[in-house]
């Protein structure tokens, strides 16, 4: 989709801006067509070169609209507060939805908009939900996965009516269906560990208890092959693999090094940890004095805070070379013991504060 856009985009300045109001010619021309009531009837029978045209019309007039209305409010529900600060700013992810959400929304103007139109902008924006939700079950049912995840009535009763665990269900039927990767695993059991942390209460569960879950709920799906084939296997399988950078070889004295480090990686480690330490004892204390549980207050904000690296502090390590501090964090908060260790050693410190 992205390519398909900045190429909306290209053909857009080259289309002229009128000196009057600064919009393009071709946006002029969608308006008009809108205003008239026959912008679909025109798109419908128009030339190639024409529906290019409105195209480029189109979506300078529905970006910006879409960016205001779904995306910056999707972005800030995520915490991807740089993202919802501006479409320059979008991460690559997320641009891609944005691209999607677009091109959805121009589609459906230029299917839809059969009747005089005075104010598009609102008229777009009212157009946005249907779109979008229409779009995002296209593209499900293009990879093969369900375009309304719904659990039958065998595997819910195969799943003893759980809740957790049918929550837990459909969220492998969404996840399948959609194109994001979980990095190098094939699902996002941290992710799913706050979720089942939220559903069951039980804050001290990690991603040890949410594989188990994983597995059992999965069993029930391979009952029926075919239904698993189909709506599990199938579109999972159409998921793209991420790309991993190969081990540079070559480590001898001869060997140029890649550039000078102003620190060794142990001492650049060191201040990091100490960093998001002081960061999360701050947080932990203002969770305590709104009178949180301590175990639960420590599960959250150490999850929170240790698990939203991006992994570029350890792009210039070979693979392998231990677990990272996310993946230390999380051993330690799958251990009941070593959460009441560290709650108490917290409580301690705060005190002394």
């Amino acid at each position: 989709m992205a390519s398909a856009s900045v190429a909306v985009r290209a053909a857009g300045a080259s289309s002229g801006r009128t000196a009057a109001s600064g919009r393009t010619a071709a946006e002029d021309h969608v308006r008009d067509l809108a205003r008239r009531g026959i912008l679909a009837d025109r798109a419908r029978a128009a030339s190639d070169a024409e529906r290019g045209l409105l195209r480029t019309g189109g979506y300078t007039l529905v970006w910006p609209v879409v960016f205001q209305r779904l995306t910056r409010r999707i972005e800030l529900a995520r915490g991807h507060h740089t993202c919802a600060s501006s479409v320059h700013r979008l991460e690559a992810d997320c641009l891609d939805k944005f691209h999607d959400d677009v091109e959805a929304v121009l589609d459906d103007l230029l299917a839809n908009a059969k009747v005089p139109v005075v104010n598009l902008e609102g008229w777009i924006a009212r157009r946005i939900g249907p779109a979008t939700v229409d779009a995002h079950r296209r593209r499900r049912g293009d990879r093969g996965a369900l375009q309304r995840p719904r659990l039958p009535g065998w595997l819910k009763t195969d799943l003893g009516q759980d809740p957790w665990l049918l929550a837990l269900a459909v969220e492998v039927l969404v996840w399948v269906g959609i194109p994001a990767t979980a990095g190098v695993r094939v699902w996002p059991l941290s992710a799913w560990a706050d979720r089942r942390a939220a559903a069951t209460g039980h804050c001290g569960g990690g991603e040890r208890e949410v594989t188990a879950d994983l597995d059992r709920v999965l069993a029930a799906m391979r009952k029926r092959p075919k239904w698993y084939a189909d709506f599990v296997e199938r579109p999972l399988g159409r998921k793209h693999a991420p790309v991993l950078p190969a081990a540079r070889g070559g480590t001898g004295p001869a060997r140029e090094t890649d550039h000078l480090q102003p620190r060794t990686p142990d001492e650049a480690d060191e201040a990091r940890l100490t960093e998001l330490a002081s960061v999360a004892v701050t947080a932990i204390e203002a969770q305590l004095r709104r009178g949180a549980d301590p175990r639960c207050a420590v599960v959250a904000v150490l999850r929170s805070v240790f698990d939203t690296g991006t992994g570029a502090e350890e792009m210039d390590r070979p693979p392998g070379g231990g677990p990272a501090a996310d993946e230390r964090v999380a051993a330690l908060l799958a251990d009941s013991a070593a959460i009441d260790r560290i709650a108490s050693a917290v409580v301690e410190l705060i005190a002394d504060r």
